[in-house]
């Protein structure tokens, strides 16, 4: 399931980052907030009790993109990463997908961040 949570005054407004943590599951005391925009997650989060199943398993899961050549169209970590986030999500489970300021200038034959230097964001399409 893909949930969107709208920035209120358009596009360009800040998102509440404690609202978006809450809607994957992250309790506000391990959001860490870096300015208006930005919040890193504490990864104690990972060995939180919200993360427990019944049998005591750990349900909770890190993964980090790293160190890939990219192929000759560009499709590099950022790619990957995505495709990796959509097929959990496809697959039922619920996945979180952070991104730092990606450099696809290779993709889409432009030099430089072509993911808006940091301002890009991941929508769902239009239907």
């Amino acid at each position: 399931m893909t949930q969107v949570i709208p920035a209120t005054g358009g596009p360009h407004a800040p998102v509440d980052l404690h609202a978006l943590a809450a809607s994957a599951g992250i309790a506000a005391e391990h959001v860490i907030p870096h300015g208006r925009d930005v919040a890193k997650i504490d990864l104690r989060v990972l060995d939180s009790s919200e993360h427990v199943s019944s049998s005591g398993a750990n349900t909770a899961h890190y993964v980090v993109v790293t160190a890939i050549t990219p192929t000759p169209f560009g499709e590099g970590k950022t790619t990957t990463a995505i495709g990796l986030a959509q097929g959990l999500t496809r697959l039922g489970e619920q996945a979180v997908l952070t991104l730092r300021q990606s450099a696809m200038g290779p993709t889409f034959g432009i030099k430089g961040g072509a993911g808006g230097s940091g301002g890009a964001r991941i929508c769902r399409p239009s239907a």
